[in-house]
């Protein structure tokens, strides 16, 4: 799907989740390009501008693919009612994209790729699908675990 990055973030949280992910953004949330709070999280992007999301809903953990990706984070979010809510921080909720997952704690996997272009093009980035910035959002039943980063992109 493709969802407008402004603020420099995609949202993913419980429907019903009234949690505000303005106050988990911290510095550290900011390096990992991951904020989490208990029923939501928010994706950092490299681009303030449209970029390609893919959801995939797994019943355990995928292989590490993560060499063919240049940033990969995971954290881990309560999805209760298993309804997952996937869309730009400033969309319209109502319409925002929803995923039926299991319900509970839930590992999300985020793995991001053509992040060296899209951030040099910046706001243009989006006109092509080859520069556009793309993001995969794994995500499985699993007891709640601290957030890790599996590989690290370092803008230049």
């Amino acid at each position: 799907m493709r969802l407008f990055a402004d603020y420099y973030q995609i949202h993913l949280f419980d429907e019903g989740s009234v949690t505000d992910l303005g106050e988990v953004w911290t510095e550290e949330a900011m390096a990992d390009q991951l904020a989490v709070a208990e029923d939501a999280v928010a994706i950092g992007t490299a681009v303030n501008v449209f970029v390609e999301v893919a959801i995939e809903v797994l019943d355990r953990a995928p292989a590490d693919d993560s060499a063919d990706f240049d940033h990969v984070v995971e954290g881990s979010v309560e999805i209760r009612s298993g309804r997952l809510v996937v869309m730009g921080c400033t969309d319209f909720e109502p319409d925002a994209a929803r995923f039926t997952v299991p319900a509970g704690w839930l590992r999300v996997r985020v793995a991001k790729s053509n992040l060296e272009v899209a951030a040099r093009l910046g706001i243009d980035s989006d006109e092509d699908h080859a520069t556009t910035e793309r993001i995969r959002v794994q995500v499985w039943p699993a007891a709640p675990t601290p957030l890790v980063v599996l590989k690290q992109w370092a803008h230049r």
